[in-house]
């Protein structure tokens, strides 16, 4: 059979091919190896490797029709050969280049590919089987956000980074032991500078070889979807680097960029900007996005810098950008691809989720396609990351002042469907870690930052939290070293951690944490303010719904004074448990408390037919429910 057929490259041409893995890159059979590369311009194309000597001519790929394919067997090369593609350009260039569909790549800084067979052993079938439950909107998600290479390192070996194989269980275990139900990776995909974290690619279907092999990095999917763990991948299409063995002008024209620097250089990142326009170029990133869920078996990805791909104006200066055929700012070629992304991942695989880092008030971004959206699963919350890092990293006497900004969430939380991060953007560059960022001394810094925990996993959203913020580092995250291992064996520390744990086991437990994470104004309701107003005490209280009707009652004191027998306003009588108070001793809190609950009165308060009275901790938050 002729490869790739005559319908492969119709669907390449028209950009609705979406399993480019199949047809191009390099594929090992019995005799050799079958190679495939778009390179329309150029005038001839040709296998180099360690086979031939890096020979520019000796083994020619033949043209598909018109398609800009080249194609061809080599006999004799196998598993493990290195090579790259010698483009022949119009001018007379010879380019060497790296397969844009490789899927194994040498290690940085050499910029060859490796031949290599994508076959292995699966044994999540169970995972895979139950997925769509993991991943629904009414489940609850908690993301542990994970840097592969800085998570735990051997300094007796170098201070080398563990490898897939070596991280699989220990991060399962992490995982399991703090109740986090998916991990969610910096972007694995092969990259030429570690100092980017992975987030400049030049290899779009490769995991990064820094840690083994693809089957290395399918062995640390199956690991942890069999310990009950779900995988999300950061995913990069919003620009790429200039590294000449990369796609940058690969066949020495803007073939995946484009050639007007004022729609295809990004002037924040010196990167190249894809050309969404091009049919091509939408079938190559939609098959990468494709890959990594069907290939690798991830749950989800997430989409990196949406908001520099909307809008054609990012970062530019008057005069620096092209209008839209309409006068706009919008990109619309973007619009249309990232709605295409969105419609071929879900209708191929029911079950995943995706999620958008989209940091500006871009409309319906998690609304379907066919109600004028993006299609996206979740949004990264952006906002109320900004809005409650600033209002928690004041001084406890001034935060009545800027009450709005702990409360202002509740006016769009219902707007699109959210994801809440506290990420690693907000840890490095200087902004120090989480618990530096708590004002006070010692003791107020831990407890800001349990009382900051227990905010984020009461209010509507799923959640997120970068590797370390459960360690409660003292210092900022360092992508050259490792998380701070020892300070599980300081009380104060160990104490954040197992705040993080007992609030993923309520968030899974009690459906009026999760279940209406998502658009919470939605009939039956999920969130209803209790008090949002009170500045003065610097206090609020909500109630979170499940969909049978069942309230759990949240409160939070942001100042440093205890406060006792604060009525709240509860819609039932009996007796109310305290399920969670973030200053119990064994999280390294005061233990000041309500000794397990408090009895509702029929006396109504805030327009509610009961009350209870309430003693709220300093710098600490409460989870009570009525005993059932």
């Amino acid at each position: 059979m002729t490869w790739p057929t005559e319908h492969d490259l119709y669907l390449f041409n028209e950009g609705s091919h979406f399993r480019l893995w199949e047809i191009l890159g390099a594929h090992p059979d019995d005799s050799g190896t079958r190679f495939g590369v778009w390179a329309p311009s150029a005038r001839a194309v040709h296998v180099m490797g360690d086979f031939n000597g890096w020979s520019r001519t000796s083994h020619p790929l033949q043209p598909q029709g018109s398609s800009g394919i080249w194609a061809g067997h080599v006999p004799g090369v196998g598993q493990g050969t290195i090579y790259k593609y010698a483009i022949h350009t119009r001018d007379g260039e010879i380019l060497e280049k790296a397969d844009p569909v490789g899927v194994h790549h040498e290690t940085p800084p050499k910029t060859g590919s490796i031949v290599w067979p994508t076959a292995y052993e699966w044994g999540d079938a169970e995972w895979m089987a139950r997925r769509a439950e993991h991943n629904h909107r009414e489940a609850p998600i908690s993301i542990y956000e994970l840097h592969l290479g800085s998570f735990r390192r051997v300094p007796e070996d170098g201070n080398r980074s563990l490898s897939f194989r070596e991280l699989a269980p220990v991060v399962a275990d992490h995982c399991v032991a703090h109740g986090f139900t998916h991990v969610e990776l910096l972007p694995v995909s092969e990259h030429p500078f570690d100092g980017s974290w992975g987030y400049q690619v030049t290899g779009y279907f490769a995991p990064t070889s820094r840690f083994g092999t693809p089957q290395d990095f399918m062995y640390f999917v199956d690991v942890l979807h069999q310990r009950g763990v779900g995988v999300i991948v950061d995913w990069v299409p919003a620009h790429f680097p200039t590294d000449v063995h990369g796609l940058a002008r690969f066949d020495g024209t803007a073939l995946y960029e484009h050639d007007d620097p004022r729609k295809g250089f990004h002037p924040d990142w010196t990167t190249y900007i894809f050309n969404y326009g091009r049919h091509e170029v939408r079938s190559f990133l939609i098959s990468s996005a494709a890959c990594w869920i069907d290939l690798f078996h991830v749950d989800g990805i997430r989409v990196d810098g949406v908001a520099s791909m909307l809008y054609l104006d990012y970062s530019r200066n008057e005069g620096e950008w092209i209008p839209n055929e309409h006068g706009g700012r919008e990109n619309l070629d973007a619009v249309a691809f990232l709605r295409r992304l969105n419609e071929h991942l879900y209708g191929m695989y029911p079950g995943i989720q995706t999620y958008a880092e989209e940091s500006t008030a871009w409309p319906a971004v998690t609304q379907p396609t066919y109600l004028g959206g993006l299609g996206f699963g979740l949004k990264w919350d952006m906002g109320w990351m900004h809005d409650t890092l600033l209002y928690v990293s004041r001084e406890p006497v001034h935060r009545k002042y800027h009450h709005g900004e702990i409360t202002f969430r509740a006016i769009y939380h219902s707007t699109e469907s959210y994801v809440l991060p506290l990420s690693h953007d907000e840890v490095v560059h200087g902004k120090g870690s989480l618990l530096s960022k708590m004002p006070g001394d010692e003791w107020q810094r831990f407890a800001n930052l349990r009382l900051l925990y227990a905010y984020q996993w009461a209010v509507p959203g799923k959640k997120l939290l970068f590797m370390g913020g459960e360690l409660a580092q003292p210092g900022e995250w360092n992508h050259d070293g490792s998380l701070d291992w020892h300070l599980l064996d300081v009380p104060a520390h160990a104490g954040i951690g197992r705040t993080v744990a007992r609030l993923n086991a309520l968030y899974r437990e009690e459906p009026a944490l999760h279940e209406r994470d998502l658009r919470p104004e939605e009939l039956p309701r999920g969130f209803d303010w209790v008090r949002g107003d009170d500045a003065e005490s610097s206090t609020l209280a909500f109630l979170r719904w499940s969909k049978a009707g069942e309230p759990l009652l949240v409160a939070c004191n942001f100042t440093p004074v205890p406060r006792h027998d604060v009525v709240f306003g509860v819609p039932r009588g009996g007796y109310w448990e305290e399920l969670f108070n973030s200053d119990a001793t064994e999280y390294g809190g005061g233990g000041v408390g309500n000794l397990g609950g408090v009895e509702a009165r029929a006396e109504g308060a805030d327009g509610r037919p009961f009350s209870v009275s309430v003693t709220l901790p300093p710098l600490a938050c409460v989870y009570l429910r009525p005993r059932a």
